[in-house]
């Protein structure tokens, strides 16, 4: 299986078995393109999205289409980027043009995540984040022409 995101506003994932079909599992409700994806990497039930121009990430369950199981709100500009931690099913860093990298405890899902465990403000619009697979102690963030490594 794999998904994908696109200018329509969908969410599709494809059977590798059958390409020639896919299923939607999530549509934006004002049809907004949807711009990055990603899997949570140890629960691969979890995925999460983000529309263009929005301070909002969609974390969605794949068992239950249509419907986000979560919004997270905290950024007060456009999101750019975002990233599951590798090591554990319920933390997430997410970023933005608000110069914010915030990580998120998703633990409490179906109950509402009103704010952040921890927060890191950058001297620039933070344009994408990564968090190591083999280090997971550290994020990478990047803004402007600089790389900044975070430690968890």
């Amino acid at each position: 299986m794999f998904a994908s995101v696109g200018a329509d506003g969908s969410v599709r994932m494809f059977d590798l078995r059958h390409l020639e079909h896919s299923t939607i599992i999530y549509e934006d409700p004002s049809h907004n393109p949807l711009l990055r994806l990603a899997w949570n990497k140890q629960d691969p039930n979890y995925l999460t999205t983000i529309s263009m121009d929005s301070i909002e990430v969609i974390i969605l369950d794949v068992r239950v289409p249509c419907a986000p199981v979560a919004r997270l709100n905290n950024h007060r500009a456009v999101v750019n980027g975002v990233a599951w931690a590798p090591h554990s099913s319920c933390h997430i860093c997410t970023s933005g043009d608000d110069r914010q990298a915030l990580i998120w405890d998703i633990q409490q899902i179906p109950r509402a995540i009103e704010d952040p465990i921890l927060a890191y403000t950058a001297d620039g619009e933070i344009n994408q984040v990564q968090w190591s697979s083999t280090q997971p102690d550290w994020i990478a963030i990047c803004y402007n022409n600089n790389l900044e490594i975070l430690r968890v």
